[in-house]
């Protein structure tokens, strides 16, 4: 498979899978001003390189399973520049029960544009194809008020609150996947 058949295109946005060859380079050396000079767009933002986001939980999980890599990592990059703002991932493939839990981050400097809920619509659309996916988790600590806007205005249901043991107190929110077929895409 080439990059542009993992492609997912929103409005505004490419997601971009991580390939695996960008995950080793991206254990070593984050910083590299050429890492993404293949791809066709850049960094500008420093995205993932001082605050490594996901990367130490998705590079093990891509080693042992590199089949996972569409699922696990994508770089958000603005279509009108060719400039990473952010990147979005699901934690790993879905659960016995068909839950899949997605997380997402957007630079500061790009934030208040909408790009955090087109990241969310452009995986939950592409990934409720899938027959196994029963159920979308989004969790967000409870004082992350842009975060839990977005999550509510989506008709997201909140399931209780659990404590991540990186980020501590986090709120659950599900949604099926069939609902959210039927509200976004089916309509």
């Amino acid at each position: 498979m080439t990059p542009e058949d993992l492609l997912i295109r929103t409005d505004r946005l490419d997601l971009h899978t991580v390939l695996l060859g960008e995950y080793w380079m991206l254990s070593v050396d984050r910083a590299d001003p050429h890492l993404w000079v293949d791809r066709g767009f850049t960094n500008p933002f420093g995205h993932l390189v001082e605050n490594p986001g996901p990367l130490p939980f998705r590079i093990p999980r891509v080693e042992a399973d590199p089949d996972a890599a569409p699922l696990l990592l994508r770089m958000g990059v603005l279509r009108d520049g060719e400039v990473i703002i952010g990147s979005v991932g699901f934690h790993d493939r879905p659960d016995a029960d068909g839950m899949i839990e997605i997380g997402l981050g957007v630079e500061a400097a790009c934030r208040g544009n909408g790009y955090a809920q087109e990241m969310l619509h452009g995986m939950w659309s592409w990934i409720t194809t899938d027959p196994e996916v029963r159920t979308l988790r989004y969790t967000v600590a409870p004082d992350n008020a842009p975060s839990q806007a977005i999550i509510r205005k989506l008709g997201f249901e909140f399931r209780g609150q659990q404590i991540d043991e990186i980020d501590g107190p986090e709120d659950i929110f599900e949604l099926s996947a069939e609902e959210y077929r039927s509200r976004f895409i089916d309509r």
